[in-house]
């Protein structure tokens, strides 16, 4: 048996990159899943693909930098389905590449908008549903920049970092309801927001400081959050997992 048969998951930032992957990795074992993200035509086109493959998915557009945005995605989760036993909390933003004291507060708001209280709000929600059917599991998708600030990714860094500690906040006091929550800190992965890091000079950089030498493919991020998700890692919670070639261990 699949597993994770019969359970409902919520992807976010889900019509490309780690978040496709993990939508297919999740209907591939059974569940059915919520694609979501920005803009609906993408998610539309990851759904139909998986059912193409056999799987059970549907579309849904929802920007967690938006308030409203969360408030009516629920508000279809409950009409629809009336439970949720899985969050993928992934859609993130780095809309600024520079030196920390050059921050704008347009790049600043954005990113604390979408990382954290973007974040924020969606567990909120997730939990108070999950709690109602004998609990879930969230996943968080923060990065090894929680750990280590990347250069000239200061705010991103400094909301990734917050992730963690929010994972671990949630965890503490989740864990009565059934609901366990864990976070994700991939190491530099093939994605559109990383394509900066993958080119030219920054080359030599990762295959000198990442023992496997090499970036990471989405899908190896799938399986970490299947693991996290499952019934594998029922006594899971508050952990943050690195999924990063080896690199925070340089």
């Amino acid at each position: 048996m699949a597993a994770l048969a019969g359970r409902i998951a919520l992807v976010t930032g889900a019509s490309r990159g780690i978040g496709e992957a993990v939508a297919r990795t999740l209907a591939a074992e059974g569940a059915h899943v919520i694609v979501a993200s920005r803009k609906l035509d993408g998610c539309e086109g990851v759904a139909a693909s998986i059912r193409a493959d056999g799987g059970s998915a549907e579309a849904l557009a929802c920007h967690i930098g938006d308030m409203a945005h969360i408030e009516a995605c629920f508000t279809s989760v409950r009409a629809t389905h009336g439970r949720l036993d899985i969050l993928v909390n992934n859609a993130g933003t780095n809309p600024y590449f520079g030196p920390i004291e050059d921050t704008d507060l347009g790049a600043f708001q954005k990113t604390v908008d979408v990382n954290m209280r973007g974040f924020f709000f969606m567990s909120t929600h997730a939990v108070k549903l999950m709690k109602t059917h004998g609990g879930g599991a969230i996943v968080n998708v923060a990065s090894v920049n929680a750990e280590v600030p990347g250069l000239g990714q200061g705010i991103y860094s400094i909301t990734k970092a917050a992730v963690v500690g929010m994972t671990k906040a949630f965890a503490r006091e989740c864990a009565p309801y059934g609901v366990r929550v864990n976070a994700l800190l991939p190491g530099l992965t093939r994605t559109r927001l990383a394509g900066a890091l993958l080119e030219g000079e920054n080359r030599k950089a990762w295959e000198t400081n990442i023992p496997l030498q090499r970036p990471a493919e989405p899908s190896e991020m799938a399986g970490a959050v299947l693991y996290l998700v499952s019934d594998s890692a029922s006594y899971t919670t508050g952990v943050a997992l690195n999924v990063d070639g080896g690199f925070l261990i340089t």
